[in-house]
């Protein structure tokens, strides 16, 4: 059973490929384009499809389009309804509901061969549902949570997993919708809609939830499974900021407000969902399940022994999930995700072939992980590029920033190097069996998706990863799923003594996170970074850019040694 999932509506256009139930490959146009989100959501750019991550995982698979069995598109415009009906302003819906529609021609030309009558409209929100229940460890039955923007008519799905079936059990219909409330909110403080709403759970660390009580007005619970969000006078609350002006306490604390609001809500959905099913498990995805403070407020407060993230859990994770439904849905039980390392890589004989066109001068060390291990000790900010690109939007140690985590400076320089907010923290990763005494909440937290306390003694110790609220976000590396990484890591311990290690995402702001070689090159080249680990190669900044009576325009390699 060969099933190609397609994510192109909204945003976050994205391809992956399910074989007999098993992952081999998914990825976000945005990786191959460059240009972030891939698109911007609007109704006039529904029509555009991820062309790119589409071939390249056929390509991945060595498969033609005319090979496939079945392709699912995670939008079904047979449910859609009218905005206006629905209470949206969206005077262009219809044209999206059109390119929906459409949308079997589309990939026909855009996959050559491919025969339009196989492609099959996925419910936008089963997709969400699918591509988290059925990706989860250990999850055969179980509960899921889906919270977004909107899909067809809904902006919210409560369901349960029982072995190879996925049954709805409650569905908020629009325009209630706490994802559309926190895209306003994202839009008043002045940043981007559908983009920047991880920057207001950042803001909202450095305010307090005074205005809570006004926001329970318009966002709450209704004891049902559902809620009502709609219609916040934000303007009331404080005044808009714009995108080039500073942000003031009453900025930081209506967005307090609105992180507490939001996790108050899904407590009593996830109470209210438990409560039906008496399951143990919970997976989660829709954009919402981005909230990694959210997340670990129901994983701690929450009535599931084990709550799960699905790794790409925005739109783009649709198109696995679509894939999987339909997989499931012909009798294939689908295999659980074993990482969100499905994207593209190279073999070291490719990545050296890249490095010598480039002319720059590069050397193979006798082993990179003890290279960068003793770069990060010696506090040298590096980038790492290593196997397969993620899949989502965490870098989980394929496409990585990193730097020491005991020197509290490292936070401000990151974020010069990166161009974003000083208000922005970056997330520690750690060796899976070290974090338990350093860090508290969710374990393992493989995905980046949850919060975790900061020990006191620890605090002091790698001041670069804590929060202003003593929290982390932190990557535990198991050596079983990430041997190279967890080498680094342990390498770096005998060094300095710390299991943890910074790790941001490999980008600069507004751009997608590198993905191939010529990606990496170029980052490195037009940013502060001290060395590039790119496979087995090493390209330290001072050769890259070291002068000479001679000059230095070719590159050269060093079999063994080190930097």
């Amino acid at each position: 059973m060969r099933v190609l999932g397609i994510n192109a509506l909204f945003h976050d256009p994205a391809a992956a490929l399910v074989i007999d139930g098993r992952t081999v490959a998914a990825a976000e146009e945005e990786r191959f384009s460059r240009r972030k989100h891939g698109k911007r959501p609007l109704p006039f750019s529904a029509w555009e499809l991820p062309e790119q991550a589409a071939a390249w995982c056929l390509r991945r698979a060595g498969l033609r389009p005319q090979d496939l069995d079945a392709v699912a598109y995670s939008y079904d415009p047979e449910l859609a309804r009218p905005a206006e009906t629905m209470g949206l302003d969206d005077p262009w819906d219809h044209l999206r509901q059109t390119y929906a529609r459409e949308a079997p021609n589309f990939l026909r030309t855009a996959l050559p061969g491919l025969d339009p009558g196989i492609v099959r409209f996925v419910p936008h929100h089963m997709a969400h549902a699918a591509s988290s229940a059925f990706a989860a460890p250990d999850a055969e039955d179980s509960s899921v949570l889906v919270l977004d923007g909107r899909g067809e008519r809904a902006s919210h799905l409560a369901a349960r997993r029982v072995r190879d079936k996925l049954e709805p059990l409650y569905a908020q219909d629009l325009p209630h919708s706490l994802g559309l409330v926190y895209e306003e909110l994202t839009g008043h403080l002045g940043f981007l809609r559908s983009s920047d709403e991880f920057k207001v759970m950042a803001l909202a660390s450095h305010g307090t939830p005074r205005m809570l009580p006004e926001l329970r007005k318009h966002v709450h619970p209704t004891g049902d499974g559902g809620f009502r969000a709609t219609a916040v006078p934000w303007h009331e609350l404080c005044p808009p900021r714009g995108a080039d002006e500073p942000w003031t306490q009453d900025h930081a604390d209506v967005a307090a407000s609105a992180q507490a609001v939001l996790e108050e809500t899904l407590l009593d959905l996830a109470r209210w969902l438990h409560g039906k099913t008496h399951h143990s498990v919970l997976t989660l995805a829709g954009g919402v399940a981005l909230n990694c403070v959210a997340n670990s407020r129901i994983a701690r407060e929450g009535p599931f022994s084990q709550v799960w993230v699905q790794p790409a859990a925005g739109d783009a994770g649709t198109a696995l999930g679509g894939a999987l439904l339909l997989t499931a849905g012909a009798g294939v039980q689908p295999e659980p995700m074993t990482g969100a390392d499905l994207g593209r890589d190279w073999s070291d004989a490719e990545l050296g072939a890249w490095l010598k066109t480039a002319a720059v001068t590069f050397e193979r060390p006798a082993d990179i992980a003890a290279t960068v291990a003793r770069a990060l000790a010696e506090n040298r900010i590096v980038a790492w590029f290593q196997g397969r690109s993620e899949y989502g939007p965490r870098a989980l140690g394929h496409r990585s920033l990193m730097a020491h985590p005991g020197h509290a400076g490292n936070l401000e320089r990151l974020n010069d190097v990166k161009g974003r907010e000083q208000f922005r923290p970056v997330a520690p990763m750690v060796l899976a069996d070290r974090a338990p005494e350093i860090f508290d909440g969710p374990m393992p937290s493989p995905y980046m998706l949850f919060v975790h306390d900061v020990a006191e003694p620890w605090r002091d110790r790698i001041p670069a990863v804590v929060h202003v609220d003593g929290t982390a976000r932190i990557q535990t590396v198991d050596p079983a799923c990430e041997p190279l990484v967890a080498r680094m890591l342990g390498e770096f311990e005998k060094l300095t003594g710390l299991p943890v290690v910074v790790n941001t995402s490999l980008n600069t702001a507004g751009r997608p996170m590198v993905d191939d070689p010529r990606d990496a090159l170029e980052c490195f080249g037009s940013s502060p970074v001290d060395l590039l680990a790119i496979g087995p190669y090493a390209i330290r900044r001072q050769d890259l850019f070291r002068t000479s009576e001679g000059g230095t325009s070719e590159g050269g390699t060093s079999e063994g040694g080190d930097l």
